[in-house]
């Protein structure tokens, strides 16, 4: 069946709708207007109220726009595919699975894409704080994203092409790589397993601290201070590094460090290797000791 330019009111409007094809129809002034549908395939349709679409299966949805009110959008839904959308509400995307986005904008993304799973992201824009908290199974190619405590307890995600301002990114995660990105933001990785960047660039405050198997190949640290605290790290850095502190384990290869700062009643100096011709500083404590 398919509806164009159509008005659906009142909570529940298409509840548990089979197979339908909307085109340039809005819905408000109603919960749940799709709740339990599935098969379902949306051309420039206007969400205005909460909740359109949960618990459903198998949706399209192309130049659509969710307005501010519809907010938890999409939740408990399984194989969406979102493209050149607009979505303004906050909360959207929880406990689904088999997520697409593409050409996606979120400009209020804060607590978006929660506990969700096996997702593809591709030229999305997102504005908020706790993006995809507790999500698995990730390919994403080139997110902007402007967000604190991003990517909290994911696991398996692959991210490319992407620039990322956010505090206390990725921390609680496993098995998270990143290529060719920028990532700006305090204490990035804390308490991660796994963490891999490959050709990017970082500026953090104690960033990478914490961290067991950290992999860092052809990277820049860009105002980077008190880096590596406890953590076991391989890394490979082309530029210089404000300072380092702590590292617990592994090798820091770099042209140029502003401070080393190793404390030998914390860590022992004997298990990381550092490969660097010009040290400026080395301290046994921090300015704060």
């Amino acid at each position: 069946m398919e509806y164009r330019e159509q008005r659906f009111t009142g909570e529940r409007a298409l509840f548990g709708s089979k197979d339908l094809v909307i085109k340039d129809s809005v819905f408000e002034d109603g919960e749940s207007p799709l709740k339990e549908s599935a098969n379902i395939e949306l051309y420039g349709a206007l969400f205005r109220w909460k909740y359109p679409l949960w618990y459903c299966k198998n949706v399209k949805a192309v130049e659509c726009t969710w307005f501010d009110m519809a907010r938890a959008g999409v939740w408990y839904t399984d194989n969406i595919s979102i493209k050149d959308t607009m979505i303004q509400a906050p909360k959207n995307f929880r406990r689904s699975s088999g997520i697409t986005l593409e050409n996606v904008v979120l400009s209020n993304a804060l607590e978006t894409l929660w506990s969700c799973s096996n997702i593809k992201m591709k030229n999305v824009t997102a504005k908020g704080d706790y993006f995809a908290m507790n999500s698995r199974d990730m390919e994403v190619d080139g997110l902007m994203l402007d967000g604190n405590y991003s990517f909290d307890g994911t696991e398996n995600v692959v991210i490319r092409n992407s620039r990322l301002l956010t505090k206390d990114a990725f921390w609680n995660s496993n098995n998270v790589t990143v290529y060719d990105s920028f990532i700006s933001g305090e204490y990035l990785g804390w308490n991660s397993k796994n963490l891999t960047l490959i050709n990017c660039t970082i500026e953090s405050l104690q960033g990478m601290c914490y961290i067991d198997n950290l992999v860092m190949k052809n990277c820049k640290l860009v105002n980077t201070t008190l880096a590596f605290e406890y953590s076991n790290v391989d890394a490979e850095i082309t530029s210089g590094i404000t300072s380092v502190f702590n590292p617990g384990k592994g090798q820091i290869t770099a042209p140029e460090i502003g401070e080393l700062i190793i404390e030998k009643d914390k860590v022992d100096p004997e298990k990381t290797k550092i490969i660097c011709n010009k040290i400026l500083k080395k301290s046994d404590k921090p300015e704060w000791g």
